[in-house]
This record gives structure tokens, C-alpha cells and sequence, in this order.
């Protein structure tokens, strides 16, 4: 396993990280017994960040990851999980909902202090408020020793730099923008370096675009990506790669980025993601599929509120 620190924090994270949002069953069932197996097969092949939020599962990964977690020494990992979004349609980023949600996480997570609390998905709020009510109320919660560092996701990046411009935040969690399609995520890197900000990519399949699977029929991207995705696949398969292991392993090669969280639902999953550490990616077919998103290269969808997509 590969370590990279976090930013400005002292957290040196494995380059690839735990996606837990599958222990709360949202890509299908996943039993705790199994769970646990998988976390702890992580732990011992390297892994030591998991990231988790009360969304997935509606507070059923977290619950699960805790239960999972039980017993392993804490020095052992580290966990980051997230406030604001409690459901498809349920964001509240006030500091009266922000407060007890870290309070709820660390019961369910089974922990005295989350190392990460990031506001999850800040486009479909108000960023004044992130500025103003619940980045202030998530640093009253370090300074009490319940969270380390704190951090920000979402999905528009241009909404990182107006954050940054008026909020010490410590990391930034993006997601869909680092992969084989769609690398805007480049452009903002030497920025967000300046301002001393811990990189995660999240999603770099895309949200399952980048797998020999269609993507889930809630998937937002447009059919035009939709079918290059599929094509690209297909071109994958013909040569003996799995577009997801090729997809991974691109993701995982940027030395800027901390670490790629990928969703791990089980061990033989956790195991040849594992397998794509340090293993570059085959060049000549890195070019070719390249060249079959030149077409659709960036191609993404709005998320959020209007004003947060401008």
C-alpha cells in the first residue's frame, strides 16, 4: 500500500481509501458478518481510511462500519464521515442539525473522535451558511475534541474556491471528476495545493460507468456519455482488462491526490482494488480509450442549486 498526507493535517492516508457507503446496503444487501471480514482483510492489506456518511443506508453504513470496527486498535485507521445530507431529498447544513448529527455519528461509529467531518454535498445548500453557521459549528466540535480536521464535498468544483476564499477548511472530498472520462479535477489541483487542502477523489467508476454493469437507472449522466462508457467497456473486455481495474488503477497514479475512495461491498471487491495499487495502467490501451472519450472529455450534470452550477 501506498501513503500520502492529507494536506496540512497529520493524516497520512492510504491512496486507496474505504468507500463505505455499500455497508449500508444502497448497491444491494450486505450482511455484518461479511461486512466485518471486509473491513478488517482492509485493514490488514493496508488500508486505514474509511469514509462513511448517515446517508448511506439512511445511518445503516455507519452503524455497520462501528460494529465492524469493534476491537481493532484505533491507531489503526482513521475515519471520516459527513453532516448535512440525511437523505435523497433532506439537506440541513444549520448549526442546530449539524451539532447532534456528529454527536449520533460518533454513538453509531463507536468512536470518542471522527478524524474527518465534512459537509456532504454543500451544492444543495446555501454556501453562505457553510461559510457561516456550519463550518464555525464543526471547529467548535474540534476544539472540544470530538472531530480532528474538517472538510468539504460536493460535486460542482466551483464551488471549492468560493468556500476557500472565505473558510479555513481543511480537505476537499470531489467526486466524477477524476477519471478516465472526465479529469477537470487537474485544473483545480495546483490551487487547492496553494491553499494547503487535502485531496480526495471520490467515484473514480463514475458512479458505476466505468464497469462491465449499465449504471443504476438513477444514474444522471447523459446518454451520450452513457454510451461511451459502454463502448469503452466493451473495447476493455475485448483486450482481456476489466474497464474498472484500468479505471482504478488511472485514478490512483496522481501523486497529487491523497487518496481515490472507491465503494468496497465485500472481500474478492476489496481485493482487486487492492490489486491495482502501484500497478500502472496499460498505456497503449490508456491512450486508445482515452481517445474514445475525446468526444465527451469533462462531459458531466448539474447537482444542487442553480446558482451553485454557474
Amino acid at each position: 500500500m501506498e501513503y500520502r498526507v492529507l494536506g496540512k493535517t497529520e493524516m497520512k492516508v492510504s491512496a486507496l481509501g474505504f468507500g463505505a457507503s455499500p455497508l449500508g446496503g444502497v448497491f444491494g444487501e450486505v450482511e455484518q458478518a461479511e461486512a466485518t471480514r471486509t473491513v478488517h482483510e482492509a485493514i490488514d492489506l493496508g488500508i486505514n481510511f474509511f469514509d462513511v456518511a448517515p446517508f448511506y443506508g439512511i445511518t445503516k453504513a455507519e452503524t455497520v462500519l462501528g460494529r465492524a470496527l469493534q476491537g481493532v486498535p484505533r491507531d489503526r485507521y482513521m475515519l471520516a464521515t459527513k453532516v448535512g445530507r440525511y437523505g435523497m431529498s433532506d439537506f440541513d447544513f444549520s448549526a442546530e442539525r449539524t451539532v447532534p448529527s456528529v454527536e449520533e455519528s460518533l454513538q453509531r461509529l463507536q468512536v470518542e473522535t471522527i478524524d474527518l467531518i465534512q459537509c456532504h454535498d454543500i451544492e444543495f445548500g446555501s454556501l453562505d451558511q457553510i461559510v457561516e453557521e456550519t463550518l464555525p459549528a464543526l471547529r467548535t466540535l474540534q476544539s472540544q475534541g470530538k472531530v480532528r480536521y474538517v472538510g468539504i464535498t460536493g460535486l460542482p468544483l466551483q464551488i471549492y474556491p468560493v468556500i476557500l476564499s472565505q473558510a479555513n477548511v481543511d480537505t476537499v472530498l470531489s467526486y466524477c471528476h477524476y477519471t478516465l472520462y472526465d479529469t477537470s479535477l487537474s485544473t483545480l489541483l495546483p490551487y487547492l495545493q496553494s491553499q494547503e487542502v487535502g485531496i480526495i477523489n471520490a467515484s473514480p467508476l463514475a458512479m458505476g460507468l466505468l464497469t462491465n454493469s449499465p449504471p443504476p437507472d438513477w444514474h444522471p449522466a447523459p446518454e451520450t456519455l452513457r454510451a461511451a462508457c459502454a463502448m469503452a467497456a466493451a473495447i476493455c473486455r475485448s483486450k482481456g482488462v476489466d474497464i474498472a481495474a484500468l479505471a482504478l488503477s488511472f485514478s490512483l497514479q496522481n501523486p497529487s491526490i491523497a487518496t481515490t475512495l472507491v465503494g468496497i461491498p465485500n472481500r474478492e471487491q476489496l481485493r482487486r482494488n487492492v490489486a491495482c495499487v502501484g500497478a500502472p495502467p496499460d498505456a497503449a490501451l490508456l491512450t486508445e480509450i482515452q481517445s474514445l472519450f475525446a468526444p465527451v472529455h469533462n462531459l458531466t450534470w448539474p447537482s444542487g442549486r442553480p446558482e451553485n452550477n454557474d
